[in-house]
């Protein structure tokens, strides 16, 4: 029997993944806090639900894509969240970037209501998020990741089964440290080789002619040509996966000595006409030092 999906995020992430699902014909209703985000996927033939509960209701599947823990929070135990619908026997798939501990706390809780909870955060942002593309970083019992891969499958090229509740999104925080790392260090370089009387266009041939050649800086490289950052992931989100990369380095022990500097650069402190520009930004930092 065909599921029927709901989808609550139609952010610059949620909007092109639920458009896949629609388009791999699954019947799909939608809820945005914003109205006003529904209606193109509306005129693609979804439906629209008033609240997250009446979404729950009208729904076996739901996939959360939210800005933190506390859009979850809200989503799921406000006045008319999912819990306050038909929720049990269901899956929630939770594909928010969020703390672990919060994913284990989750699972535990609706594991209580009857409903099964998969954490799934991604790795990619817009462009592959438009293309199906994105990498699934699954949590949760790998029987139920097993069941919904098909459905995931919509929206990236690949599932990684991670482990238990939470690992999904322990191995975001970890591709994220590593995202933030080679994003600024391209900064770096592409900064010293201005001041040094370089054209970063050349910079950019030789970085992408050897084998520090990848699709991130593929994916950057017109921003750093033209000093422009329209926003593909955004700055604001970089900054608040690196606090909780390391709050999560806190509690296992971990070492992060490039991660502690890159949290001071990434941080929801900085200058704000930083925070809705791309991460790629993070350059124009240096400049400004």
């Amino acid at each position: 029997m065909t599921q029927r999906i709901g989808f609550i995020g139609l952010g610059i992430m949620g909007q092109a993944m639920a458009g896949n699902i629609l388009k791999h014909d699954h019947p799909l209703t939608v809820y945005n806090r914003t109205p006003e985000r529904t209606e193109a996927l509306r005129e693609a033939g979804a439906s629209v639900a008033r609240t997250a509960a009446e979404l729950a209701d009208a729904s076996d599947v739901i996939i959360l894509m939210l800005t933190g823990q506390e859009a979850v929070d809200a989503v799921l135990h406000g006045k008319k969240g999912l819990l306050a619908g038909d929720c049990r026997g269901k899956t929630v798939i939770n594909m928010s970037t969020v703390p672990p501990t919060c994913s284990k706390e989750w699972a535990t809780k609706l594991a209580g209501h009857g409903i099964t909870l998969i954490d799934a955060p991604v790795s990619g942002s817009k462009v592959p998020a438009e293309q199906g593309t994105l990498v699934i970083l699954a949590g949760g019992t790998e029987e139920a990741v097993r069941a919904q891969e098909p459905l995931l499958l919509c929206m990236g090229k690949k599932v990684i089964y991670c482990g238990a509740s939470g690992s999904g999104s322990s191995m975001k925080l970890a591709i994220n440290l590593l995202l933030g790392i080679m994003m600024e260090g391209m900064a770096e370089a592409a900064h010293l080789a201005e001041r040094s009387g370089l054209n970063v266009e050349t910079l950019l041939d030789a970085v992408a002619s050897g084998p520090l050649s990848c699709g991130l800086f593929q994916l950057k490289e017109t921003m750093f040509k033209t000093g422009s950052y329209p926003v593909q992931f955004p700055f604001r989100h970089m900054a608040k996966d690196m606090q909780f990369v390391l709050k999560a380095a806190q509690e296992n022990g971990a070492r992060l000595p490039l991660g502690t500097e890159l949290a001071e650069l990434f941080s929801p402190d900085t200058d704000p006409s930083l925070l809705d520009q791309d991460f790629a930004a993070v350059k124009t930092l240096l400049e400004k030092a």
